[in-house]
């Protein structure tokens, strides 16, 4: 239940992400792809700083530069709706067992 709820939250913000991008290609009339790390600074510029200084200096400093750094430059919709997509279609529930075989 919590995991289907995460995944429609995330969906849904993906799906916000994809009309941010939608809404400026239309209004500047040039596509540019709006990164997750774009949209975090655009959203909360301070929690993006903290996020990076607490992981590189308290964490695991080798984190930063190549995963999370390379996470950060890719289209804020799919790094919302690709987790979004595994969790809807992990936690969906289970199905129930009909025909010749069902336990009575």
């Amino acid at each position: 239940m919590i995991g289907r709820s995460i995944g429609a939250l995330l969906l849904f913000a993906a799906l916000g992400a994809a009309g941010y991008e939608i809404f400026m290609w239309v209004a500047s009339g040039a596509h540019e792809i709006v990164s997750a790390g774009g949209l975090w600074y655009l959203i909360h510029r301070s929690s993006l700083n903290a996020a990076q200084a607490i992981t590189q200096r308290y964490l695991f400093p080798w984190l930063w530069d190549p995963a999370i750094a390379w996470v950060l430059v890719q289209p804020a919709w799919a790094v919302l709706g690709l987790p979004g997509l595994a969790l809807a279609a992990i936690c969906r529930p289970a199905r129930k067992v009909r025909g010749i075989f069902r336990k009575h």
